[in-house]
């Protein structure tokens, strides 16, 4: 559970914060600029931070849109998964008299947690693709700044990889069953035979006897 937690903790943290690529000025090394999925932030050497929203959300280019709304849609599923899994759990006292309901509710969790995890590597992964492109691309002159990968995209690799595992892990619990004790052999008891009480035997009477 502390697992699939921290992964979409992290998810969330990946969502909103505006280090997703990071680019260094070889002709003004004081300003460091930083972009997100949100905005765009220049670090100064003095500590001075300055943020700027997207103008557009249709002028961003394809992989940020697109990535923006699989992180959200990542965010509300890891959440989702979170509580089902914890109503499945054996510590909460939901649905205890039912133990199938509960070992639903853990393997849904865990098939949630799993596609938080998905939709979490997925943009993270084509940012961090195009980013290698572009960093590579030979039609660019060497004097033009590239951008490179940011602290974020670590981030966003590592939360997407503890969904997944949190997930698999709640999935592979529900497989455990408990099976039945036979009964031991020295616990057999016979019953007993018709027309006799326990603790009285049964005696010929006079008239059966023979002479």
């Amino acid at each position: 559970m502390l697992l699939a937690l921290l992964g979409w903790i992290s998810s969330c943290v990946t969502t909103f914060v505006p280090l997703w690529k990071n680019l260094n000025l070889d002709l003004n090394e004081m300003e460091v600029w930083n972009m997100g999925l949100w905005q765009v932030c220049i670090t100064q050497e003095e500590g001075v931070v300055e943020c700027q929203a997207h103008g557009s959300f249709l002028a961003l280019p394809p992989e940020l849109r697109i990535s923006r709304l699989l992180m959200c849609l990542s965010n509300g599923l890891g959440l989702l998964g979170c509580l089902l899994a914890a109503l499945g759990l054996e510590g909460w006292r939901t649905c205890e008299d039912k133990p199938g309901r509960k070992r639903r509710l853990l393997l849904g969790g865990g098939v949630t947690l799993g596609m938080a995890g998905i939709t979490t590597l997925v943009p993270v992964s084509w940012v961090a693709y195009n980013t290698v492109l572009d960093f590579w691309d030979e039609t660019v002159p060497d004097i033009v700044p590239r951008w490179e990968f940011g602290e974020a995209t670590f981030l966003g690799w590592f939360a997407g990889a503890f969904l997944a595992a949190g997930g698999l892990l709640f999935a592979c619990s529900t497989r455990s069953t408990k099976t039945a004790t036979p009964l031991a052999p020295g616990c057999y008891q016979a019953p007993a035979a018709p027309g006799r009480a326990e603790g009285h035997h049964l005696h010929p009477r006079n008239a059966d006897l023979v002479i």
